[in-house]
């Protein structure tokens, strides 16, 4: 575990503070099923792998308390929660909503060239991923390509607003990745609406978005099935799969 959250460490920006830094690296290790649903946390044991004090890690446990990946139950301990299917849907519609506001946005502006030429490189970036099977690189590219849509069109606070509501999601597509949501599906998608965005046409450039947002809704029933210890509320009599 300590090898994995040092390597996320090591990713963040020195010039953030100490708390910025362990909530980033936190937050990450429970999307990416580092710190898995259910797990205890230890404020002493998370201090002495980053060699900082136990004070910036409580304020780390606090800020995902707030984004509903940690609950701390007063003395008992602070622990990773299980996947909300409520929350992960509710999410899926605040990102649809959003993100389709986004290109219809994008279509109307029109977006700089360079813009356009760096979401196809993303793409092609995302592409790459495929044939080295390199899947937290394409889930980083990934976001990435989104961000990069959100910030070219001036919405920078709704960007903010996705990152903040989307963590109960983003372990389901972190999830889904590669084998119940193919990469070069997702790959194909980003294209449909990089394409439609190029071409000025709005109501393309939606139906892309939506679709696209609409991914998450045919893997979930799957992984809730192969990964039911994972998840709030679903039963454990299922054949289960292990990560």
């Amino acid at each position: 575990m300590h090898t994995t959250l040092q390597t996320l460490w090591q990713g963040t920006h020195e010039g953030e503070s100490v708390r910025q830094r362990l909530f980033h690296v936190l937050r990450q290790s429970i999307i990416q099923m580092v710190l898995a649903p259910g797990q205890a946390l230890s404020e002493k044991e998370l201090a002495d792998t980053f060699s900082v004090s136990r004070q910036p890690v409580r304020e780390a446990f606090i800020r995902l308390s707030e984004s509903g990946l940690v609950e701390v139950r007063p003395q008992r301990g602070t622990y990773v929660v299980r996947i909300s299917r409520q929350a992960v849907l509710e999410a899926r519609f605040i990102r649809e909503s959003l993100e389709v506001s986004i290109v219809r946005e994008a279509t109307k502006q029109p977006l700089q060239s360079g813009v356009l030429m760096e979401l196809n490189e993303l793409i092609d970036r995302q592409r790459s991923c495929i044939e080295r099977q390199d899947h937290d690189r394409f889930f980083f590219l990934d976001e990435m390509f989104h961000r990069t849509l959100a910030l070219a069109t001036g919405q920078t606070m709704a960007w903010n607003v996705i990152e903040d509501v989307k963590a109960q999601l983003d372990r389901v597509r972190y999830l889904s990745i590669p084998d119940s949501t193919p990469i070069p599906k997702l790959a194909d998608q980003h294209q449909a609406i990089v394409d439609a965005i190029s071409a000025g046409d709005t109501e393309a450039a939606v139906q892309a978005m939506s679709i696209h947002q609409c991914e998450i809704l045919h893997s979930l029933p799957e992984l809730e099935h192969r990964f039911p210890e994972l998840f709030e509320g679903v039963s454990m009599n299922v054949h289960a799969l292990t990560i």
